[in-house]
């Protein structure tokens, strides 16, 4: 696992021609509200407004997925990562599992949140960058009231 000097040196070797080549950071030109209501499962519904990073602002990957569910009470092997949101969601299929997983969901993002933090903090022309991301989780973690109102109540 890359430590935290290794990013720190990587972002610093990072330019605007860089970070072009990919995409920039897969952002869609509009940014149409979809209600949870709209998506055939919650399942289906939480994996796109939770796991798809372009509108969560975080990247959440399989170990993080894994570690997620091991501070909720769950235990899981690796899988690809739509089959191992699945199987959380499998196991957050009462309330209080579902508020464990939010719970642990928010201190994750909150986690990645500092790390842009410090990034802009460092670095304050990355800001472009990161403050989308930060705002996007900040409204992706809004809705998990929402989430818990509108399936398990």
């Amino acid at each position: 696992m890359r430590d935290m000097d290794d990013l720190r040196k990587e972002f610093e070797n990072f330019d605007d021609k860089n970070f072009a080549q990919f995409g920039g950071d897969g952002q869609c030109a509009t940014e149409n509200e979809v209600d949870l209501k709209d998506y055939p499962s919650y399942t289906e519904a939480l994996y796109a407004k939770l796991i798809a990073p372009y509108v969560s602002g975080i990247y959440i990957s399989r170990w993080d997925i894994k570690d997620i569910a091991l501070v909720a009470g769950d235990s899981m092997a690796i899988h690809p990562r739509k089959r191992m949101f699945e199987l959380l969601m499998k196991y957050a299929t009462s309330k209080e599992n579902m508020q464990s997983v939010l719970d642990a969901l928010k201190a994750h993002m909150e986690d990645k949140i500092a790390i842009y933090n410090e990034f802009i903090s460092n670095y304050p022309s990355s800001a472009e960058v990161f403050q989308p991301k930060i705002d996007k989780a900040r409204k992706t973690m809004k809705i998990f009231p929402q989430i818990i109102q509108e399936y398990f109540e």
